[in-house]
């Protein structure tokens, strides 16, 4: 089987978590440097199977779309563009980043590296896929 790739878009740093070939578990992968992302997904997917890419939706409380998803619709387009042949399935990534502060505080993190955001958007973006692996 191939993988699933998550993705926590952001307009400084992308947090990416991928699950392993059979698709049980999510691991964080990486950050990378949003301007970035697009070449280090090629690299990415030249040495691994990707099967679907699951992307970050950032809702207000009403359901509405976030301010920052005007953002990603670029990224999106760029992405289908570039990667015609993986689907994007996107995920309410609501509360994502509080849960990832709330887990590193759980595994015992100190202070100063509960700091560290590029880990906060790395453990988002895990928590987005595990999101849609329970979904499925």
């Amino acid at each position: 089987m191939a993988r699933i790739l998550a993705i926590d878009y952001g307009m400084k740093r992308t947090g990416i978590a991928v699950t392993d070939e059979l698709q049980i578990i999510a691991s964080g992968l990486t950050t990378v440097n949003t301007k970035e992302l697009l070449p280090f997904l090629k690299d990415y997917t030249e040495k691994e199977t990707v099967e679907l890419f699951v992307v970050g939706e950032p809702k207000q409380m009403d359901n509405t779309a976030s301010e920052s998803e005007v953002l990603i619709q670029p990224f999106l387009e760029k992405l289908k563009k570039q990667f015609p042949n993986i689907p994007v399935y996107r995920v309410d990534e609501r509360f994502t980043s509080k849960m990832a502060f709330q887990t590193m505080i759980d595994s015992g993190l100190k202070k100063n590296q509960r700091k560290n955001k590029a880990l906060i958007d790395e453990i988002s973006a895990t928590l987005i896929l595990q999101s849609y692996l329970y979904s499925k």
